[in-house]
């Protein structure tokens, strides 16, 4: 069973959102430098995911990572978690993409790597939380995806997918090669232990640029991004408090429904 995953380094989300600022002249989040990157939280469950299925049925699990300046100790925690080699997307015409454009340079990594039955994705980045990326990718790919996959399990060429649903759960069947987005329902993902740390040292990281993969560079970064952000800001918060008193309970409670009338809240 060979495995693709994709992950995302992000600005840690557990940091107070104090830390942050918005640069209004680029649009772009700004985090405080003390805000170390992290993988996001949903691409270690598809780490998991994947992990989960080599120890069923052995296998290779290629790590893919697009970004700019990619710290190397936590892009390789998936391999000291177990998974097997690691690539980088990383070059200057990556910069500025949407959903689509990173779609499009991870698919061509993919097609780049080869055969392969599962691509795993988290189902969001824990930064923008768009949840498109891995839609997109099965897309150009033109292979059927899973979307909020809470357990997954493979034999005889079909994928059996438990998908999360607002109200219960959905049990899907289809064929490989296909692409499936993991939810934190999956469970708890591994702690890297010493050995594979240790491990992960000898195991591969190749870096590849736009030019490596035969890219389109209408196609790349900001370049190739389908949508248009007009304004990024921080929502600013008002609270009003308004004390409405009486000389017993009654009537401050009659004085309490005049005023919510009165505010066309009743």
């Amino acid at each position: 069973m060979n495995s693709i995953v994709c992950v995302k380094q992000v600005p840690d989300p557990e940091a107070p959102p104090a830390s942050f600022r918005i640069d209004s002249a680029t649009n772009r989040m700004v985090p405080a430098a003390g805000v170390k990157p992290v993988l996001s939280p949903f691409d270690e469950y598809a780490i998991e995911a994947a992990l989960r299925l080599k120890d069923a049925q052995g296998g290779k699990i290629s790590i893919l990572s697009l970004g700019k300046n990619l710290a190397l100790d936590v892009v390789k925690k998936s391999l000291s978690m177990g998974a097997d080699e690691l690539y980088l997307l990383q070059d200057d015409a990556f910069e500025g993409g949407d959903s689509y454009s990173t779609a499009y340079a991870l698919s061509l990594a993919i097609k780049k790597l080869g055969k392969f039955d599962l691509i795993f994705c988290g189902r969001q980045a824990a930064d923008w939380d768009a949840g498109q990326v891995g839609s997109g990718i099965a897309e150009l790919l033109g292979i059927p995806s899973i979307t909020v996959a809470s357990k997954v399990e493979a034999a005889d060429g079909k994928a059996r997918v438990e998908r999360v649903l607002p109200d219960g759960r959905e049990v899907v069947e289809v064929d490989l090669p296909a692409l499936v987005t993991v939810s934190n329902e999956l469970g708890e993902p591994r702690y890297p232990t010493l050995k594979g740390i240790m491990a992960a040292g000898k195991k591969p990281v190749t870096v590849w640029k736009a030019s490596d993969l035969g890219a389109d560079p209408a196609q790349l970064g900001r370049a190739g991004a389908k949508t248009n952000l007009l304004k990024l800001y921080a929502p600013v918060r008002e609270t009003h408090c308004e004390i409405v008193e009486g000389e017993t309970p009654e009537e401050a409670g009659a004085k309490m429904a005049l005023r919510l009338r009165q505010a066309k809240l009743l």
